[in-house]
């Protein structure tokens, strides 16, 4: 076992906090979905025998499969015949047997859901927008008598404005394949998500939509039905919503930020910048003003996917050689954002990078650390004993003084912090 004196660097302990956020649920998601159906009848829009494209993305949706399947049964009773297809963009290795993988791994199967999936990367063009950014949509949709969409909204990690990711960007975006979302990135997302979803309400045959909010601790917290005239007022309201809820580290300057694992099951971006801020790709003010920011692995639900490593200013060798260079840079051509896909200084582990980033702090043993798991997970975090004072004056912190020992393995790597009881 290898502790932090082996590394010749001094280091502070470690304590565990624990935020205390709004932990709001909808329990059983499959009520709530026929609920939402008995809201707003869709029936007089329908005829017995019609097929509907049901559009699923790749963002990690909690209980998606039972949300999926949810709309599935609502349709089903309304006489219709839905299947599903991805709407996902250049995810998934910007290819139809990658996407279909991707639902298979969110638990999205014919089996699951009770209806057929269908894959391709096959669009239509609908023209091109006075900014001049050409809309696309799936052709798989088009064969279908309605397009039903379901995505979750939630605060962009690449821009700001009043409608970001939700039910317009899924039309947009997700459904635009591969091609329509490179041509939305390549124009600007803010400027065109709303003209972009307005030109397919009014070219293809969409029946409604199903916006998701979750929680800080990433469970459903609200569901709003949306017929397609309301799209852009539902994005903009739930949006509000979803800010307020989005889980933030309570601490605004640090030295040392270390993140565990980024992903693309974590944020779209790998790391969620509206939590490590935005200035680390974009430049500009530094809020919050993480210093040095550490990432230690890769999720394994991201199959090599690094984007957002970019964003790192240290990592180790580990997550370098996980790293799927074709997927990772797939993603960054397509969105532009190609700062999130440079490499950041590769240490040979864990222990070389915490000592090469300690190095930078005058005096080590009273560095500002915080260490979390990833940037979706932020109820338990882990701090130094320099932030103490400022978490504990909050009454919606709760600390525990208990110091944690920082080891790491024969191989360098930072072992796990023990969890609450153990």
């Amino acid at each position: 076992m290898i502790g932090f004196a082996a590394s010749g660097a001094e280091f502070p302990k470690f304590y565990r906090a624990v935020q205390r956020f709004d932990n709001s649920i909808i329990a059983n998601v499959s009520a709530a979905v026929r609920r939402e159906f008995g809201r707003l009848d869709l029936a007089p829009k329908v005829r017995t025998g019609q097929r509907v494209a049901v559009a699923v993305g790749s963002r990690g949706i909690h209980g998606l499969d039972k949300i999926v399947a949810g709309v599935v049964d609502c349709l089903k009773s309304m006489g219709l015949e839905p299947y599903i297809f991805p709407a996902m963009g250049s995810h998934g290795g910007a290819t139809a047997a990658g996407q279909a993988s991707l639902l298979r791994e969110l638990g999205i199967s014919e089996t699951t859901v009770q209806a057929p999936i269908v894959s391709t990367m096959d669009v239509v063009s609908f023209g091109k927008l006075p900014s001049g950014c050409e809309v696309f949509f799936a052709e798989d949709a088009l064969k279908a008598d309605h397009v039903f969409v379901i995505n979750r909204v939630k605060p962009h990690t690449a821009f700001r404005a009043e409608v970001e990711s939700g039910l317009c960007k899924m039309l947009a975006v997700g459904c635009g394949k591969h091609r329509g979302a490179m041509a939305m990135h390549t124009h600007g997302l803010a400027a065109n998500i709303v003209p972009a979803a307005e030109c397919i309400i009014q070219r293809a045959g969409i029946l409604g939509g199903l916006a998701v909010v979750e929680n800080p601790l990433d469970r459903t917290h609200t569901m709003r039905l949306a017929i397609p005239d309301e799209f852009e007022a539902v994005d903009h309201e739930l949006l509000v919503l979803a800010r307020q809820l989005l889980p933030r580290i309570p601490i605004d300057k640090l030295d040392i930020l270390v993140v565990d694992e980024i992903g693309k099951n974590v944020s779209g971006g790998g790391m969620d910048t509206n939590v490590i801020g935005f200035w680390r790709r974009d430049g500009g003010e530094r809020e919050p003003d993480f210093r040095t920011l550490i990432v230690l692995d890769i999720t394994r639900q991201s199959h090599g996917n690094a984007l957002g490593i970019g964003m790192a200013d240290m990592t180790t060798r580990r997550v370098f050689d996980q790293i799927d260079f074709e997927a990772t840079y797939t993603n960054a051509l397509t969105s532009g954002i190609w700062a999130s896909a440079r490499t950041p200084i590769v240490m040979p582990d864990d222990l070389s990078a915490l000592t090469a980033a300690v190095s930078k702090v005058p005096e080590p043993v009273r560095a500002r650390i915080v260490r979390i798991q990833n940037t979706l997970n932020l109820e338990t975090i882990w701090v130094t004993s320099e932030l103490l004072p400022e978490l504990e004056s909050r009454s919606d912190i709760q600390v525990d003084r208990r110091p944690l020992l920082p080891e790491f393995d024969l191989n360098g790597r930072f072992k796990p912090f023990p969890v609450e009881g153990t």
